[in-house]
């Protein structure tokens, strides 16, 4: 199975192809067979080709299947060919792991959706989409994935088309990620430009022996990197390209859950993490990342304390816990970010799915202000998204305290690391758990204030209705998500706690990165540190419950003094008003004035237009030459006549 991993492709395409063409006259059951089939076959041939690449020595664990040659032209050889590594392993592993349960959960979710068959072809699209993404074995056919993650995530966000704001919502994730895209596009050319060739492992490679020490400055090295990072910022949302990913809440929310836990949002950090020769040796574009990375969380972090729609605190968390990715990829630590992007996918796909269970229950209400005491109604609901908080919180022994603990131990002790990110990071560390708190504390626990009456399809009062928990279709994969969020941890433990398997099984695909050592610090700093951290997380929980449920005139009293701050967390600094301001109305200013009344109207068209209206005129007056007047050819005739006189006289 090793040798022919790359069949679990043939499986979301197959998946895809059927529900798309044939899923109009297919039932129900049927579809969401093929739909969730298609993945689990493709997670069970990633599963086996894990096992078997385990068996292999460490140094061996490199396997390349070579489909077919896809492009040739002079020196440039592009092949369908994939790579399955230990990195690339995880990373696939991931996704139809993930994708899987998201597909199962989707089942009850989308019931009675008219475009049933249209949603699992989608789904089964993005999955294959981000398989190729993940195994391709050179820039060129990742950028294939890469710009198919894009459409499919297009086509799923705006999914409810009917709606204005799902339209909206799907071309500005489409036209935010062309920017980086473009960036990304230049960087494969630069690479070949620079070493010859597209192939991971051969740049890789040439990278070690042609630059033997780190480059001073931005040379091509970093030139490469910043371009590379540009299409990140676009594809996993950094700033200034995060501003996508909050109005992807206008899909379903499974599809909230996709985009946001293993799949399209963590490619930027995996495309990083699989050119780490590259970046390695340019310490001032990681600088750059890790920079970029820190602020994206801290900003993150503090519009989501704000939010009142459960899905957009969910959706800002995504982004700061990416900027923590970025910020691990950028000092070096290479390893700990893709860990963190291992147990991120567990504990936000549980998020985002508990939400949608929540969303069921109320109607499709999604403000958390309008929920309140659903605890003794959805305890298995409430059991599994306080897993899932825990983790992202960063409690021990959950998933998300080990990988956040090992991302801010580098950023200090890193080789690329500073105490100024340490302590932004640790700083928004506390702000996840004040936020995640709040959304507990709001959605959970406290007084009802969810209404019981539902509405029918014509908007006519149905009756009256209590909360209450979702069906197998959902209970399972929230279940499988809350075991994975509380146990992924510890297949990295820290190193005064035990052997990290993760990073050491990792270390066959970052063997060309350089090293430049990082600061010595003995184990009592880091428990040290470890249990400073862990305290600021357990008061801002403290923080949220006593704002939230203990004494909520405190908070309202809170508001009112930091009412300008606050109206500013909400609206996001506002810095969709200040793009429509700066780029997008002087665009269309541009667009509307310059390049189309002015160029296209007044200058091609009436180029095209005053041609035409003078062959008009020309020919008005040339057919009066033969309008059936006698008079006027003998006109002609005498005038002809008298010119030929004239010519034969004065010119011959």
């Amino acid at each position: 199975m090793l040798e022919n991993f790359s069949l679990l492709l043939v499986f979301p395409l197959l998946g895809a192809a059927i529900n798309g063409i044939l899923g109009r006259r297919l039932p129900a059951r049927l579809i969401s067979f093929v739909g969730c089939g298609s993945v689990f076959l493709s997670f069970s041939v990633a599963a086996i080709s894990f096992l078997q690449l385990l068996q292999l020595p460490s140094e061996k664990r490199v396997v390349v299947q070579e489909v077919f040659t896809w492009l040739e032209s002079g020196d440039f050889i592009a092949r369908a060919s994939f790579l399955f590594d230990p990195l690339s392993a995880v990373m696939i592993l991931t996704v139809t792991g993930v994708s899987f349960l998201i597909h199962v959960y989707s089942v009850e979710y989308m019931k009675g959706d008219p475009g049933y068959y249209r949603y699992f072809s989608y789904l089964n699209l993005f999955v294959f989409m981000m398989s190729v993404l993940v195994l391709a074995d050179n820039f060129l056919l990742m950028f294939i994935g890469w710009e198919g993650v894009g459409l499919c995530s297009y086509l799923l966000i705006g999914y409810y088309f009917e709606t204005r704001i799902a339209g909206d919502a799907a071309k500005k994730a489409f036209i935010v990620n062309r920017i980086g895209d473009f960036g990304f596009l230049l960087a494969v050319f630069l690479i070949f430009t620079t070493f010859g060739t597209v192939d991971f492992l051969r740049v890789s490679e040439l990278a070690a022996r042609n630059f033997p020490s780190a480059e001073a400055g931005f040379g091509v090295l970093g030139i490469i990197s910043l371009l590379l990072f540009l299409g990140a910022t676009g594809k996993s949302a950094q700033i200034p390209l995060y501003v996508w990913l909050p109005d992807a809440m206008a899909g379903p929310t499974p599809v909230s859950a996709l985009i946001h836990a293993a799949t399209m949002v963590t490619a930027g950090v995996y495309m990083i993490a699989r050119s780490s020769a590259v970046y390695s040796r340019s310490p001032d574009a990681m600088l750059v990342v890790a920079s970029v990375g820190v602020a994206t969380a801290l900003v993150a972090a503090l519009i989501a304390i704000s939010q009142r729609d459960i899905k957009k605190v969910l959706a800002y968390s995504t982004v700061s816990q990416l900027g923590y990715m970025f910020l691990a990829v950028g000092v070096g630590a290479f390893s700990a970010g893709v860990f963190h992007l291992f147990t991120h996918a567990f504990f936000k796909a549980l998020l985002f799915l508990g939400s949608g269970s929540v969303i069921l229950a109320l109607h499709h209400e999604q403000d958390m202000f309008r929920m309140g005491g659903l605890r003794k109604y959805m305890p298995f609901t409430w059991g599994t998204m306080g897993v899932a908080t825990l983790a992202i919180a960063g409690i021990p022994p959950f998933a998300g305290f080990f990988s956040k603990d090992e991302i801010l131990w580098k950023s200090l002790t890193g080789s690329g690391g500073y105490p100024i990110l340490w302590i932004i990071g640790v700083f928004v560390a506390g702000l996840t758990a004040f936020y995640m708190a709040r959304m507990m504390f709001l959605t959970f626990h406290g007084q009802e204030r969810f209404s019981r009456k539902s509405s029918d399809e014509t908007g006519h009062d149905s009756g009256h209705h209590e909360p209450h928990e979702p069906t197998l279709f959902i209970k399972v994969p929230l279940g499988l998500l809350a075991l994975l969020s509380a146990a992924a941890g510890l297949l990295g433990l820290p190193a005064w706690l035990g052997d990290n398997y993760f990073e050491e099984f990792l270390h066959p695909s970052f063997v060309h990165v350089m090293s430049s050592g990082g600061h010595h610090a003995s184990h009592a700093l880091e428990i040290g540190l470890t249990v400073l951290i862990v305290a600021l997380v357990i008061i801002s929980i403290r923080i949220a419950w006593y704002f939230y449920l203990n004494n909520p005139s405190a908070k309202e009293k809170l508001a009112q003094v930091l009412s300008p701050a606050n109206n500013v967390l909400y609206n996001k600094f506002y810095v969709d008003e200040i793009y429509n301001m700066l780029i997008i109305q002087p665009i269309h200013w541009i667009s509307s004035r310059v390049l189309w009344r002015f160029t296209d109207d007044a200058i091609i068209d009436g180029a095209v237009n005053g041609t035409a209206r003078m062959m008009k005129s020309f020919s008005g007056q040339a057919r009066r030459i033969q309008d059936g007047y006698l008079r006027r050819y003998v006109t002609w005739i005498i005038t002809g006549v008298v010119l030929v006189f004239l010519y034969i006289l004065f010119v011959s």
